[in-house]
């Protein structure tokens, strides 16, 4: 399973804060024994976070994973690019991750994060948070492989995978 990981942060962006959720997220899912392919950093910008992710979908990457921008402040806009750019939503995947959330602060219902489909793509919005991330990675973790499987069922040249 090949995982791209955009870690959205105007800060890191710009060289003044440093990045602890990109690598708790590239830990959490290599431990799940992903290949990452792409790490990167982009600003608090909408059209950013659009072209990225959508770079991700045409590169067939099977997991594309967001950290940050998913809260309240005017900045926050990953929910909205991913929206942009997702064709399905997967509504669980981000209902799971907010109930977990909860159980370690109430804020967790303040969080934004979507979870959804775009071509052979699994698209998750994380926290900006490390520990958020590794809390929240353990609850939609379990489930990654199978989403990935079952979405590239329908691609032609699967062999095993072909049902009609």
């Amino acid at each position: 399973m090949r995982c791209a990981i955009l870690t959205v942060s105007t800060s890191v962006a710009a060289g003044v804060g440093e990045d602890l959720s990109g690598p708790a997220l590239a830990d959490a899912v290599s431990a799940l024994g992903a290949e990452i392919v792409v790490r990167a950093v982009v600003k608090d910008d909408r059209a950013a976070i659009e072209a990225w992710l959508t770079q991700q979908v045409a590169a067939g990457v099977e997991l594309a994973l967001t950290t940050g921008g998913t809260g309240l402040t005017p900045d926050d806009v990953t929910p909205e690019a991913t929206l942009a750019v997702i064709e399905r939503e997967v509504p669980g995947l981000a209902e799971a991750m907010r109930a977990a959330s909860l159980e370690h602060t109430p804020m967790g219902m303040l969080s934004r994060a979507v979870a959804g489909v775009a071509g052979g793509t699994l698209i998750v919005n994380f926290p900006g948070n490390p520990r958020a991330v590794e809390q929240l990675f353990g609850v939609v973790g379990p489930v990654l492989g199978h989403a990935v499987a079952t979405l590239r069922r329908r691609d032609a040249g699967r062999g095993e995978h072909h049902h009609h």
